[in-house]
């Protein structure tokens, strides 16, 4: 047993499972000696709780941050980012610079939304801007779809308040769940007449400083009904929904492909029908999302050294060629709905692994968040916040010595949202 590492999981995946195998590490129970758990986020309450909770040991890993939530509950998300904007307007930043109509110009990245009840008043003001428009209501703390609704009245949400008084709509503050009610964004970019969104993969080992990758074999998730913005199928979550857990309910559920496609796909499609800096823009700008919402959270994140977290990203890109952050999942789905999923997840959690256990050895919280980069298999360097902070300071120094800077500005400079390789 010395050496090996031993590991615990309350996910009874396969992928996981396969993955540990393939390592020869050791099953435990938790009540056991172990290095390694792979964790649901029910089970991270328990492990971090001022009651419960245990300190883990240097050689102790856990696949989440004890308050995620801050990212990935749908309010705290929005909560946060409003934050960080507002901190970046008062620093003066270029990146929180507005046009003429008040909108942010590289921070406008989620709809508008609004918690309820809490922000009800704020909501009603904002619906009777443009009374046509419509909003889609979720549940702060559910997953899959569950819960979700579309209005375009305000008469529906008075008669949702009324029907489920006694269930959910009351103050957050008594415990009982709280929603959030965001602007729906009814131009989709549709393929085949369909509306579909982005799920990507993003893993976190350190927020602070920041260190985050990017998943290369990301997938679209699309509808199985073709995309109506008419009011008569706001009920139709076939329509409107992309999550895999309500369309594979659908007639037109396809079990082959499981109605995904490849973010390479996607790209190849766009490329081709909008040419390839249009398409090279949209995938910077997504990219770009992804950093800020995680910089959003770096501050509140508690940054616990025995942590990391591969979080699934879910982005709708509108036919202006938009991207919209709409969700951040702490637990993305290890089930493989096709064969080509299986292999996804599979490679996903092995990648994951190479990353945050380099070489299979047992884990080592002061381990070097620096892997090299042939460990990083499909992952690639989102950002890295050590690295950009000594470039920026590089370059300051060679400004100030009167050399030239390349082909490099610095962040702010202009108070233009920088291209990718400017900005990592």
């Amino acid at each position: 047993m010395a050496g090996k590492v031993k590991w615990v999981t309350d996910i009874e995946k396969s992928v996981l499972i396969n993955n540990f195998e393939k390592r020869e590490w050791v099953q435990v129970t938790e009540n056991d000696d172990w290095n390694f758990y792979w964790m649901s986020i029910q089970t991270i309450r328990n492990v971090f709780s001022v009651d419960t909770g245990y300190r883990l040991s240097d050689d102790q890993m856990v696949n989440h941050f004890p308050n995620h939530y801050e990212l990935t509950r749908k309010d705290l998300m929005i909560k946060n980012i409003k934050r960080y904007r507002k901190e970046l307007e008062k620093e003066g930043s270029p990146l929180a610079e507005k046009d003429e109509n008040g909108k942010y110009n590289y921070l406008d990245f989620v709809p508008v939304t609004f918690m309820l009840p809490a922000d009800y008043n704020l909501f009603v003001e904002e619906y009777r801007k443009n009374p046509s428009s419509t909003w889609i209501m979720k549940p702060c703390g559910k997953a899959q779809g569950k819960g979700i609704f579309l209005i375009n009245k305000l008469s529906q949400i008075k008669k949702w308040s009324r029907d489920s008084r006694t269930s959910t709509f009351v103050a957050a503050s008594s415990g009982k769940e709280a929603y959030v009610i965001s602007l729906y964004i009814d131009n989709p970019l549709l393929i085949g007449g369909k509306k579909f969104d982005l799920r990507l993969y993003v893993l976190v080992t350190t927020y602070r400083p920041l260190k985050c990758y990017m998943y290369k074999l990301g997938f679209c998730r699309f509808c199985t009904v073709k995309y109506t913005p008419s009011t008569s199928e706001l009920d139709n979550m076939f329509v409107h929904l992309t999550n895999v857990a309500i369309q594979r309910h659908g007639d037109d559920y396809n079990h082959v492909h499981g109605g995904k496609w490849t973010v390479s796909n996607l790209r190849l499609y766009l490329e081709s029908t909008r040419g390839k800096e249009v398409t090279s823009r949209l995938f910077d700008q997504i990219h770009w999302i992804l950093v800020q919402s995680l910089k959003a959270v770096a501050p509140v994140m508690n940054n616990d050294k025995h942590c990391f977290e591969c979080y699934g990203y879910d982005i709708i890109i509108d036919d202006k060629l938009k991207p919209w952050l709409i969700e951040v999942n702490a637990s993305p789905s290890l089930t493989s709905s096709t064969a080509n999923d299986r292999i996804l997840k599979y490679n996903l959690v092995n990648d994951t692994l190479n990353i945050v256990t380099p070489n299979g050895d047992i884990p080592d919280c002061r381990w070097n968040r620096s892997p090299p980069r042939e460990a990083l298999g499909n992952y690639q360097v989102l950002y890295d916040e050590e690295q950009a902070q000594s470039e920026n300071a590089e370059r300051d120094l060679r400004s100030r010595s009167g050399q030239s800077l390349g082909s490099k500005g610095t962040k702010g400079s202009a108070g233009v949202r920088p291209a990718a390789a400017t900005w990592k």
